[in-house]
Order: structure tokens, then sequence, then C-alpha cells
């Protein structure tokens, strides 16, 4: 019996994965919130799914030799020690794509509403108000310029729903050529030139050491004091605390932000500002995505064991790790 463990994330759908391995294969829900517990429940497991919340440092791999596969129930893999598995013949698997539509869909979505105000509208009559001078002021999109801080496929789609809104966009990512952007109606610029020339920014970038609090009081003073910032990446490449100040002394308008730096959040100065529209990490959601994210899971843990390469293949080599 080859035992694939994961804990109790509402993502992670036992019956769909099981419906996929087959009966030779067994998978275990169980408490895998420390790195202790992760070792206890993977030392005699072939596979492991985990979200973003759980941490698979070295020592997981150190004391786990059974281990073949991780699965990472998401795209992002800044959580697992990726060096540490390739040392340990771990492959290590994530499903970039399942949630494509959904998140740009949620990035789309909180451009809009911050950019229009709701969250300063609708608490403004929660309390008793009706005065549509609440939000103000608001800018046209259709005469403005979003920018995207990196341009992979989420940020791509999100571009194309943007198209219709008659906005210019611009985009920096030093690992997409200026061709491959054109097709979507985007321009290619360097990160310093994007905070000059767009009034709002979203961003789709992986966490890395170099987007780690890439968003600081420098990077926003250099924002438009009418723009809004939009997060569908990774919380930590904002720095909290700069957002703050940023809203407070008008170097931007608003925000909206998907992710935060600790989630769930115990003190984020975010929390309660009619100025930012916080979503509980929640742009990936949908039943189909849901679906669509264990059916590829388990054909990637089955690909893995088979000696095969797996469709979500995590380079140990690849330059944005």
């Amino acid at each position: 019996m080859v035992d694939v463990v994961t804990n109790g994330d509402p993502r992670i759908r036992t019956e769909t994965l099981e419906s996929i391995l087959g009966s030779d294969h067994t998978v275990r829900s169980t408490d895998l919130s420390t790195t202790d517990r992760v070792i206890e429940a993977a030392a005699d497991a072939y596979a492991l799914i985990v979200d973003v919340s759980i941490p698979v440092p070295a020592e997981v791999f150190e004391q786990c030799p059974e281990l073949a596969v991780v699965a990472r129930a998401g795209a992002g893999v800044d959580n697992i020690d990726i060096s540490a598995a390739n040392d340990h013949d771990v492959t290590v698997v994530n499903v970039p794509n399942y949630c494509t539509e959904e998140v740009s869909t949620h990035a789309v979505s909180l451009l809009l509403a911050s950019l229009r105000r709701m969250e300063a509208y609708d608490r403004s009559v929660e309390v008793g108000g009706w005065d549509w001078t609440a939000g103000q002021p608001i800018q046209r999109l259709g005469t403005q310029t979003v920018g995207f801080h990196s341009f992979g496929g989420i940020a791509q789609r999100t571009a194309e729903k943007l198209a219709g809104f008659g906005c210019d966009l611009v985009a920096a990512d030093p690992y997409v050529d200026a061709e491959e952007m054109a097709e979507y109606g985007v321009e290619k610029v360097s990160f310093w030139e994007m905070l000059d020339v767009a009034d709002h920014i979203s961003i789709h970038a992986p966490l890395t050491e170099e987007t780690h609090h890439l968003f600081d009081r420098e990077v926003f003073q250099q924002m438009s004091s009418t723009g809004v910032l939009v997060n569908a990446g990774r919380g930590p490449i904002v720095k909290e605390e700069a957002l703050a100040w940023a809203l407070d002394t008008g170097q931007i308008a608003a925000a909206g932000v998907d992710v935060l730096e600790e989630e769930p959040p115990e003190e984020s100065p975010l929390i309660e500002r009619d100025d930012v529209l916080v979503t509980p990490h929640s742009a990936f959601y949908s039943e189909q995505s849901v679906t669509d994210l264990n059916e590829h899971m388990a054909t990637d843990i089955l690909a893995v064991l088979a000696g095969e390469k797996p469709d979500g293949y995590i380079d140990p080599d690849a330059e944005w790790l």
C-alpha cells in the first residue's frame, strides 16, 4: 500500500484523489501543523500533499526516506526546500494553471472594487450614510495605465480581461520577452519604469529573495497618488507597514489584496481600513478549480511513482526559484 499524506485543507478532496489513485493507494489526512508532525506523518509515506501554510524544510527529506514526491496544492512552492528535495531524489510538483481563470477574475475584481471605492461606499451605507462623495476622488479606468509585476499565465489572462476597459497595459518581468507581451497588448518595461508610468499595479510574482518586501516605502513613493495596488501573488512581496504608511500619507489611493504577510493575520495594519479591500487568500477558488487541482495532483503522483516525468515538475535549477 502507498500512503499519500495530506492535511485537512478543504481544497484537498480525498475522494477525488482516491478515485484517480486507485484502490492500491490510500490517502491519510492528518495534522501537519509543525515540522515534527509532518515528519511523523510522512515517515513511511511515498507522497506528501501540502498547502501554502505547511513548510517542508530539509529535515523532512532527511527523515522521511520513503518519500518520493511532494505535491503543492497550488502554484507557489516557496514553502518547500526545493534544493533539499533534489538532494534526496524527491520530486516536487505543483499545479500552476488550475486556477488561472479564477485568480485573474479575482485580480480584476479587486482592482475594480478598489478603484470604484466599494469598501468605502459599503461601510458608509452600513452606518446610515447615502453620500456619493464618500468614495471620491475616483478616476476613469479607461484613461489610465495598469502595470503587471510579473507576466506569467495569470497576469496574461488578467490583461486579456482588462483589455475591454480601454486602459493601457505595461508589465515588468525579466523572464518574458517583449514580443510575447505584445501579443496581449502589453508593453514591456523595467520595474522602475512601471512604477513611473502605471497608475495601478497588479502583483502576480512568486515569492523569492528578490521579491520579498520589494514593495516598500521607496517603491510606494514612486507610485501614482491616485493609484491602486492589487496583490494576488504572495503576501510578503508587500511590506504591510509600508503600504499602510503609503495610504496614510497619500502616496497611493487604495489597495485590494488577497494575500497578507501572515495568514491568517493577527495584527495586520491593513485590516478594517476603508481604503483596503482584503479577501482571505480565496482568489483560487471555484468548485471547478478545486476539482482540477486534485485531479492534476493525483495524476502527477502516479507519474512520479511510475518513474515518469509529471506535468507539474518543478525544476530545482529554474531561474525564478
